[in-house]
């Protein structure tokens, strides 16, 4: 029987549309990343409070105790992540760099891995509502270097720092948030 079947040109399409369809399948969704872990450790910075007082570093050591310090950085605002489409932790932080420049550290960062994943500053509040970061504004600061870990991403300089409230880790395949952290003022 299954020789007749294929001798049979509408059962060739047939087989051929089904490995297309699984083919596109497999490339869409990246099933294999769920099984897959990339751990980054960049070195994050340690800054000293905007008013001066001690501020605690990332890993929770004590960080220096003066504004005035040119080469610390200055901790702008912080936050702890939450879940929202996959289980993730971690604390983001912006920072002002010595030389002026802005940078997020994502620190202690587990998520699981995923298709096209990103990483975002934006202006939407941080609740159950995991679909509303590309609904206004918002800026990419790249791609999730890893799913695991401690990262920097360097925040461009025309960023308009007074409407950022929290930090995605965005799905841009699916426009979904795997996690974000409000931030809230040093």
């Amino acid at each position: 029987m299954l020789s007749k079947l294929a001798r049979k040109p509408v059962a060739w399409v047939v087989a051929g549309a089904v490995v297309v369809a699984i083919a596109f399948g497999l490339f869409w969704f990246q099933p294999w990343k769920l099984w897959t872990t990339t751990t980054v450790d960049e070195d994050l910075p340690i800054a000293a409070a905007p008013s001066g007082g001690a501020q605690g570093a990332p890993d929770g050591s004590e960080a220096p105790s003066t504004n005035d310090d040119p080469t610390v950085a200055h901790l702008l605002a912080e936050g702890d992540f939450i879940t929202h489409e996959h289980d993730t932790s971690g604390k983001a932080q912006l920072f002002e760099q010595p030389d002026g420049t802005v940078v997020l550290a994502i620190a202690g960062l587990k998520t699981s891995d995923g298709p096209d994943l990103r990483v975002w500053i934006t202006d939407q509040e941080v609740g159950e509502d995991w679909f509303v970061f590309d609904d206004g504004y918002h800026v990419e600061l790249g791609e999730l270097k890893g799913n695991k870990g401690d990262q920097l991403y360097e925040v461009p300089a025309d960023t308009d720092l007074s409407k950022v409230t929290s930090v995605t880790i965005w799905c841009e395949r699916f426009s979904v948030s795997f996690g974000a952290a409000p931030l809230a003022t040093a």
